[in-house]
């Protein structure tokens, strides 16, 4: 898997920074391939855990009434794919 891999200079020395593990529901749905209803569909039920799975942004131009849902890819990718082996039926598998 590719990541982005960001170089801060720091002191004279450049440190690796990965890419946030975070990401929108657009992004989310579209790393996992998944549609946004599925993985907001798998939210509500409880499949993707909040804190775990996924969080509100902590972005300050989202009103407090509706938050933004941001999903952690790779921990979503686990749980569902540990689900897919135990055959678990997960509405709309497609990831």
């Amino acid at each position: 898997m590719n990541r982005k891999i960001t170089l801060l200079k720091v002191n004279g020395n450049y440190l690796k920074m990965k890419e946030n593990p975070w990401v929108d529901e657009k992004k989310a749905s579209r790393k996992l391939g998944i549609s946004t209803e599925t993985l907001r569909l798998w939210r509500e039920i409880g499949y993707l855990k909040p804190g775990t799975h996924w969080r509100s942004s902590s972005n300050e131009n989202q009103m407090p009434w509706s938050p933004e849902v941001i999903y952690h890819v790779r921990w979503c990718r686990e749980i569902i794919n540990y689900w897919k082996e135990e055959d678990a039926h997960m509405p709309n598998l497609a990831a």
